[in-house]
């Protein structure tokens, strides 16, 4: 394991159980947490993002602003809905965020989760073309917005511009170089790793798999990176690819752990039902540092990626989350071969 970063949902709730109760709490405190956690040693700060929800939305103004405060650590999505992109204008605000990071920008995007209304992507502006369905769609948007990050020149320049322009067919400004092999697909499944694979780019895999074949879920998804990998061989991609997955880890060594996670301590899989198909859904890890050690050397995917991301409990606080990220790396990591 080489790499050990946080993933954030980023919910808020105004709610007074919640640390987190306004979309502004919830970008800051988002920030403050990726300083947090590049200051504790770990490796990269991702966010979710969610359309219509009390979630993060909008992650490339968070990305800069976390880039802006930090110096080291990765900072990514897990995972951007293509389906909502307009893949040129994305591209330029990605390659904005990524100049201000230094070239730290981890962009995981993908078809997209099921959503919070009924076809979102349509109040965006966004309709599949006959016959065709939202995840081709998405995936169109991803081929062109991939195209546009090679930085090759494409557009008619005018022929009286207001400020002079270089010679030849013009590309998306700002450019970022080096950002096309740091975009990543959020697979859910081993087909659709394999074609992540094939367009040449990294391989991010969450805490649930939307087919379901019998066998452990941390199985299934090695199974899963294998298949990743094999297809990048023989794609012949020049590249080494990196491959990401996501588990909820919570050590318990103070008596707030054990209220808060105790039950969570026999956690399994679980098998149910993901847009009309069979899913499985990795358990959540908790117990004491021994107990957790012996566990997660038996997850064959954790052995098989190069980057783990802890799933974490935004609406717990900076100072909570701070906690779990540095008791994973403080009692866990080392025995993972971290570093």
């Amino acid at each position: 394991m080489k790499n050990i970063g946080f993933l954030s949902f980023g919910h808020w709730t105004p709610s007074e159980h919640s640390q987190v109760r306004s979309a502004a709490d919830a970008l800051l405190q988002s920030v403050e947490l990726a300083v947090a956690a590049e200051e504790l040693g770990a490796d990269g700060a991702y966010f979710r993002v969610h359309h219509f929800a009390r979630q993060l939305a909008s992650p490339c103004p968070l990305l800069a602003a976390a880039a802006a405060r930090t110096s080291r650590i990765e900072l990514g999505t897990g995972v951007i809905d293509m389906r909502y992109e307009n893949p040129l204008y994305m591209a330029e605000d990605a390659g904005a965020a990524d100049l201000i990071s230094g070239g730290r920008l981890q962009l995981g995007i993908s078809r997209g989760s099921p959503e919070q209304v009924i076809d979102g992507y349509r109040y965006f502006g966004y309709v599949p073309p006959e016959g065709q369905s939202d995840g081709e769609m998405a995936r169109n948007h991803t081929q062109l917005f991939l195209d546009v990050l090679k930085g090759e020149g494409f557009a008619q320049p005018n022929p009286r511009p207001m400020f002079a322009n270089p010679p030849g067919l013009l590309r998306l400004e700002p450019y970022s170089e080096g950002l096309r092999d740091r975009i990543w697909w959020g697979a859910g499944s081993r087909a659709t790793a394999e074609w992540t694979a094939e367009q040449g780019m990294n391989l991010m895999s969450s805490t649930l798999l939307t087919e379901d074949t019998g066998v452990p879920f941390h199985r299934l998804q090695a199974e899963q990176i294998q298949r990743f990998r094999d297809a990048w061989t023989a794609a012949g991609h020049e590249r080494e690819p990196r491959v990401s997955v996501s588990r909820s880890i919570f050590p318990i060594v103070s008596e707030l752990d054990r209220q808060l996670f105790w039950r969570e301590r026999h956690s399994t899989d679980q098998v149910g039902h993901l847009d009309g198909g069979d899913a499985r859904f990795g358990k959540t890890y908790a117990g004491e540092p021994d107990k957790l050690i012996a566990e997660l050397a038996e997850d064959e995917a954790i052995a098989a990626a190069d980057t783990l991301l802890l799933t974490v409990p935004n609406q717990l606080g900076v100072d909570y989350n701070a906690h779990v990220v540095e008791a994973v790396l403080t009692h866990l990591a080392p025995e993972l071969g971290w570093r």
